[in-house]
């Protein structure tokens, strides 16, 4: 079926703005394994300029009791909002942490590789507008995909909010684990909208209703399975996500130890991670059985898209379970962490890619949900 030009339009920005939050999330990988996230004391500015400088006899010579002061300022304020929202324990770690009290000083390749950073998530947010405009024609097409982009639109802003929230705190860890978090959200939101844009389509469900019926086999029994393999996948999804959160912890955790030893002893940190780290290592070996077992189930349904969707989530597993040994075993070598990172969440997303492939898509637009009986389940997913 040929794709109207507003619909591939729509797709590229959609690809385009999800490459580039995958990129993000690289790149800010990289600015915590350099320590650079608080290359920048302020924001949106950095050291009270859109170009930062480079050299430290740019900045008057009190700078760092001034951004302390503005630091504490903000975060004092956000934590008064927050405790009579009711989150009064938030709250309070705000209050009390010390790091918002830390005077920050002028590094110029921290400074750049965070403002580098930021500028990306400018594009970004360029990327997410454009893409809600291009979503327009949706409008009288299929309105949940017109509402799914302009709600990313909208959470790439707050994102941008939660960043200035994670620089004012001077990276409070709960600050960090609620950006990764909503970053993921993001990412799934955009990945929903762009498959849902590619339909038209018959739907996962159907397509094995129809190779069950190529096999002479029960169709019901078939679709029965189809809908466990969502609920299974929905659950590799949760472990995965989980996974995430708990590595943005055991991360704060390797900041803890490594500012204690003076950013010396690497090989000593690992050791010192304590139940944190346990519970991270046992939580991936759940999810690798998990992946295979439930891969192992896809694969034997025979549907090349689901296949090609396993193959590059065991890929992803792979590479993972490398840059996971690699950081244990080798004392945490800076470089690797933040692919580590990455590929945890690119696990994420062909993880959510394959669910959506077993999604039943009834209703989408104006466009028949199973068009004509085609003679093979495979023509589906060509």
């Amino acid at each position: 079926m040929q794709q109207p030009q507003f619909a591939k339009r729509f797709i590229f920005w959609s690809v385009l703005t999800v490459s580039s939050i995958y990129l993000l999330i690289l790149v800010g990988g990289i600015v915590r394994a350099t320590g650079s996230g608080m290359g920048c004391p302020d924001w949106p500015k950095c050291f009270g300029q859109w170009v930062p400088p480079t050299e430290i006899s740019q900045l008057p010579a009190d700078y760092k009791q001034v951004y302390l002061t503005q630091r504490v300022a903000k975060n004092q304020k956000l934590a008064r909002t927050l405790a009579s929202l009711g989150f009064r324990q938030v709250a309070g770690e705000i209050f009390a942490h010390p790091t918002q009290y830390v005077e920050t000083d002028f590094n110029a390749t921290k400074t750049w590789i965070e403002y580098l950073n930021r500028l990306l998530g400018a594009l970004i947010g360029i990327f997410v507008f454009v893409n809600a405009v291009v979503a327009l024609p949706y409008w009288r097409r299929d309105r949940p995909v017109l509402w799914l982009a302009i709600v990313g639109w909208l959470l790439t802003g707050v994102q941008g909010w939660l960043g200035s929230l994670v620089v004012s705190t001077n990276l409070l860890p709960i600050m960090v684990t609620i950006h990764m978090g909503l970053a993921l959200f993001i990412v799934a939101i955009l990945l929903y909208a762009v498959q849902r844009a590619r339909w038209g389509r018959a739907s996962g469900e159907a397509a094995i209703v129809h190779l069950a019926e190529a096999n002479s086999t029960a169709p019901l029994e078939t679709a029965s399975a189809g809908a466990g393999l969502r609920w299974a996948l929905w659950g590799v999804l949760l472990l995965t996500f989980a996974q995430i959160i708990m590595g943005t912890q055991v991360r704060e955790e390797i900041d803890r130890i490594a500012s204690a030893a003076a950013y010396g002893q690497r090989d000593t940190w690992v050791a010192a991670l304590g139940s944190i780290f346990e519970s991270h290592r046992t939580l991936a070996a759940i999810v690798v059985l998990a992946n295979v077992v439930v891969g192992y189930r896809l694969w034997q349904l025979a549907i090349p898209r689901l296949r090609r969707l396993v193959m590059a989530t065991w890929v992803v597993l792979a590479l993972e379970m490398v840059a996971g040994i690699t950081l244990a075993y080798w004392a945490l070598p800076a470089f690797m962490q933040p692919i580590h990172l990455t590929l945890a969440t690119l696990l994420f997303g062909t993880q959510f890619l394959t669910l959506l492939a077993l999604w039943p898509k009834k209703g989408v637009g104006n466009v028949p949900a199973v068009a004509q009986p085609l003679p093979q389940a495979h023509s589906y997913y060509a």
